[in-house]
């Protein structure tokens, strides 16, 4: 699939005696945003950091902008991540940084650019997440929600071309989520377009995805848009949606 931006085909991770993910398939096109869903437990982070090459999988095909990455050590693997943004789940903020400094960062490490453009871009993107005149605070100054928005400002700065995000609402109250859920729907329209979103929070995964895929067992159990999923007749699925398999 030459215009799939990231690939897996037939994807195995064990841990010990647990096997998490058993053989897990699918493709993320450009301009598309795939949720992927679950319980607990499921594997949901581990997928996102193979497909980020943080880790190995035991069996399968991983692609990058067409790329298998798995046999690829970790110098051959930088200008691929490159071209990815990550977004923690905790934000995982540099706490010794003012927020400025933690979202100029990878400008620093993967730029030649004076201290004007740096300034400049750092500035356009906190502007972008709701975030000018939040520059100098440290990261325990910050909100849970701003805290996440710094993250996904250091994401984004450098233009990715696919965004990972990694339960962007977790942890945050509903209005928070909302806000978060807004600014990553409204980004899509102007920054990066193609994303992938770790959540088990169905509501915001219905205002962020054009498509998703839930996760059970260690294999995706339905994939669609989301009216497929909502519409689909599978009981698990169904049980997933109505509450009962979030925290199995």
């Amino acid at each position: 699939m030459a215009d799939a931006v990231v690939e897996l085909a037939g994807v195995r991770k064990r841990f010990d005696r647990d096997e998490v993910l058993r053989g897990v398939s699918f493709a993320l096109f450009r301009g598309t945003t795939l949720a992927i869903m679950g319980g607990s437990g499921e594997g949901k982070t581990v997928l996102l950091r193979l497909v980020a090459g943080l880790i190995k999988p035991d069996a399968g095909e991983i692609r990058l902008f067409g790329i298998n990455i798995v046999p690829l050590r970790e110098e051959p693997m930088l200008p691929l991540r490159r071209r990815m943004g990550f977004v923690f789940q905790g934000a995982a903020l540099f706490d010794s940084l003012s927020v400025f400094e933690n979202v100029a960062y990878p400008l620093r490490e993967h730029t030649s650019w004076d201290e004007d453009e740096i300034a400049a871009r750092v500035e356009r993107f906190l502007g972008l997440v709701g975030l000018s005149g939040a520059e100098h605070l440290l990261p325990q100054e910050l909100s849970g929600g701003m805290k996440k928005r710094a993250g996904i400002a250091r994401a984004l700065v450098t233009e990715p071309e696919v965004v990972l995000f990694d339960e962007p609402t977790a942890g945050l109250d509903p209005t928070s989520a909302r806000i978060i859920a807004e600014l990553i729907a409204q980004l899509r329209r102007g920054v990066c377009d193609t994303a992938i979103v770790v959540t088990h929070d169905i509501e915001f995964a219905g205002l962020v995805a054009d498509r998703m895929a839930i996760l059970h067992n260690g294999q995706f159990i339905a994939t669609g848009s989301p009216d497929e999923i909502h519409q689909s007749a599978n009981p698990t699925v169904q049980a997933f949606l109505a509450g009962e398999l979030r925290a199995s």
